[in-house]
């Protein structure tokens, strides 16, 4: 009787859905709180960091302080990267000086080295389960 209960649970796990989970987003290191702070998560590397196509979600997001924060209800568990930029101009584009280094203030989750380029997106990802999941970007 254990044998077959035990056999039941095991196949029947799959039917069960895990608890969607949420991210806590908060981001600082503003100069000042003109414009809006773009914000890009992707829940794939295809796109990451900059192509808002190929984002799970698009968001825009309101300065106070010199920080934004935000909460991302009911996200499926799975694995997540963000890239934010703060619009100061309100352009929607990311400034570039003439060889392409980015002039506003820009980070990526799990605030990744960025010397040689963008990070990838295993280098800025992270994990959501069913608990909320905090997430912190200091922009440079």
């Amino acid at each position: 009787m254990s044998k077959l209960l035990i056999s039941f649970l095991l196949f029947s796990l799959p039917l069960f859905d895990i608890d969607p989970g949420e991210i806590h987003l908060h981001i600082r290191e503003t100069d000042n709180d003109l414009g809006n702070v773009l914000v890009l998560v992707f829940n794939q590397s295809t796109g990451f960091p900059s192509d808002p196509d190929k984002a799970l979600m698009k968001l825009s997001l309101p300065l106070k302080g010199k920080k934004a924060t935000i909460t991302l209800p009911d996200i499926k568990p799975g694995k997540y990267a963000i890239s934010v930029f703060h619009d100061e101009d309100g352009d929607g584009k990311m400034d570039k000086n003439s060889v392409g280094y980015p002039l506003d203030k820009y980070g990526f989750s799990n605030n990744p080295s960025s010397f040689f380029g963008p990070p990838s997106f295993e280098k800025a990802a992270f994990e959501v389960g069913s608990k909320p999941v905090r997430v912190d970007i200091k922009l440079r």
